[in-house]
């Protein structure tokens, strides 16, 4: 005992000495990791001697973390005890002592410590939280620091240490990991023994009304257990009677902005109870405060909020009538908050934020607490000779194999009529005739038109189902293909065949079967024929014409010349034949412009 008082008045650092200390203590063991039996041996004279600095601080009057204050480096002031816990916290650490020796020290220091020490000494804990929580060190102590954290807690006044007891919770939260069932209310059971005690018998003198005091504040006697009101409907039919007398009592007197800013405690330093006094003189002002309305708001909006979430047995369900008188109440609850200064509407924002996190975990609480963390999976090393030979896939992948695998399994998924279906020449060019409205008001760089493969593929729908809208693609490009119906009127206009054009095509067609009589008529008749009347097969069959013209090449070719009545007669025919080759070279140059190139089904000749 007397090496480690001399040890924790020394200057630096554990790791200077600590372990030297140790030595010279169980002798004549020199190894850096001490057997089970001298573990005990060391932690017995461990805790001896804390009992005795413990027990000479309270003597002199000093605070136990600071007693016996040392400088140390010249700067830095630390007393005994925490100097103590400093060098067997470098121990456990290191594992060269049993790492619950450091956690069994801490509840000793606990136990023999007033409260007000009790929080200095809890400062100390909070400040070790990180090396305290490694796995090494909370795998042996976890149990102990536990007990430790509760036995402090019990000993706390729940309305006097509000402050104390959070930090003790919040410790505990980040000590533990996220999943720890010990930590969790698995059952549900709710805290019957939180009652709140109010007069049943108005006193002499009261101003304010007695019926509206009690029913107020027998509220909370559903709020500490509402699993009582899905067993009962006589108490759920009381309770929902009483809450709308409070409501429509709240509704009835709203708080200004400047009652609101003038009573709100929220915002300001001054520390108040978590429970609110229950005495009837105090009703008047509790009306007035924003703060007390809004804690028996966010109380039903709880109670709500555990009432409709699903329950393990049936028993536990809400009927559809309950559910029905919930979201009337929820919705008048909300409302009441929101219209609650100052700033009703951020208030009721956060608080349905915060409820729907709990659901989160309600429901990983009803799922059996998996937990959370994944551990990292090992990377085992195989030997040369024991590799295994990687799987060999039917189709040369996985996914194929799963493929082929799954369409074996589903039979007719390759033959369902709604795999592959061809849309209807309306319904596919309706996106088109969207942006060809002036009043949708859509820019032309992101036009339909703009897309080669969509209007390849119109055309494509349009040559096997609309070969009269195919066939305007010669006159007005691709948005003549459109359906006429699709358009508006004043849009469509613009895309109606006209007089002119019918005549053009009506002669056009003529032509070409003038031109296709005359190859015919030159292959069914002998050459000799055709050498007595001296007419050229070629000439024949280069331009259509009709009768008058085919006279005037008759005797032109005899050695005349065509009087200029008979140039007038041929010329309009004439025309109409350049005009026909025109329109079909201009046809086949808007197809290649759509697609990149001349493709066999957008053949303009063919299809007029």
């Amino acid at each position: 005992m007397e090496e480690f008082r001399r040890a924790i008045l020394q200057p630096g650092p554990p790791e200077s000495f600590a372990l030297q200390t140790v030595q010279e203590f169980i002798k004549p063991q020199r190894q850096t990791k001490l057997a089970q039996d001298e573990n005990q041996l060391l932690e017995n004279m461990l805790r001896t001697l804390l009992q005795e600095l413990v027990s000479s601080a309270v003597q002199s009057g000093e605070e136990i973390m600071q007693y016996g204050q040392s400088i140390d480096d010249g700067e830095n002031f630390q007393g005994q005890i925490p100097r103590l816990l400093d060098v067997v916290l470098y121990l456990c650490e290191r594992e060269h002592v049993e790492g619950g020796m450091i956690f069994q020290l801490l509840e000793d220091l606990t136990e023999m410590s007033t409260m007000r020490n009790c929080k200095d000494t809890f400062g100390y804990i909070e400040s070790k939280q990180d090396i305290l929580g490694k796995q090494e060190l909370f795998a042996r102590g976890k149990l102990v620091m536990l007990r430790t954290c509760n036995q402090l807690l019990r000993r706390l006044s729940k309305a006097n240490d509000v402050v104390f007891c959070g930090r003790i919770l919040m410790f505990l939260a980040h000590f533990f990991p996220l999943s720890e069932r010990s930590a969790v209310n698995i059952k549900g059971v709710f805290n019957t023994s939180n009652e709140t005690k109010y007069e049943k018998d108005p006193p002499a003198g009261i101003s304010v009304d007695f019926n509206f005091y009690k029913t107020l504040w027998s509220l909370q006697e559903h709020f500490c257990n509402p699993a009582s009101l899905t067993l009962a409907p006589t108490k759920w039919q009381k309770f929902t009677s009483s809450l709308m007398v409070v409501l429509n009592t709240f509704e009835a007197q709203p708080l200004s902005e400047e009652e609101g800013d003038a009573n709100n405690l929220e915002e300001e330093a001054a520390t108040f109870n978590i429970k609110y006094l229950t005495s009837s003189k105090l009703m008047g002002l509790e009306l007035k405060d924003p703060s007390f309305r809004r804690h028996v708001l966010v109380q039903c909006l709880i109670l709500f909020d555990y009432l409709k979430a699903p329950g393990k047995n049936d028993k536990d369900l809400t009927s559809e009538s309950m559910k029905e008188e919930i979201k009337t109440c929820e919705e008048h609850v909300k409302k009441l908050l929101e219209t609650t200064p100052p700033k009703g509407k951020e208030f009721l924002q956060k608080i349905e934020h915060i409820l729907e996190r709990e659901k989160n975990w309600v429901w990983w609480k009803r799922d059996g607490c998996p937990p959370f963390e994944k551990q990292p999976i090992e990377n085992k090393t195989v030997q040369d000779g024991n590799k295994k030979r990687r799987p060999r896939w039917r189709l040369g992948n996985k996914e194929l194999s799963q493929l082929w695998k799954w369409a074996d399994q589903n039979p007719n998924a390759l033959t369902d009529p709604q795999r592959v279906r061809t849309p209807a020449i309306t319904e596919y060019w309706k996106p088109l005739a969207e942006d060809m409205d002036p009043s949708a008001g859509i820019e032309a760089e992101y036009h339909h038109k703009n897309n080669r493969v969509y209007c390849w593929k119109g055309l494509r729908f349009s040559a096997r189902q609309d070969l009269d809208g195919f066939s305007r693609f010669t006159d007005h490009g691709i948005e003549g293909v459109v359906p006429l119906e699709l358009l508006p009127p004043d849009v469509r206009s613009r895309y109606q065949a006209k007089p002119s054009d019918r005549t053009k095509r009506a002669k056009k067609e003529e032509a070409k079967g003038a031109s296709n009589q005359a190859e015919e008529n030159q292959i069914a008749t002998p050459a000799s024929e055709i050498d007595g009347e001296g007419v050229r097969a070629d000439e024949a069959s280069a331009a259509p014409m009709d009768t008058d013209a085919m006279a005037t090449a008759v005797s032109t070719s005899q050695g005349g010349t065509p009087t200029p009545e008979e140039h007038q007669k041929q010329s309009p025919d004439t025309d109409v034949g350049q005009e026909a080759g025109q329109l079909e070279a201009d046809g086949e140059v808007e197809a290649g412009m759509i697609d990149g190139e001349t493709d066999a089904e957008v053949d303009l000749e063919a299809v007029s």
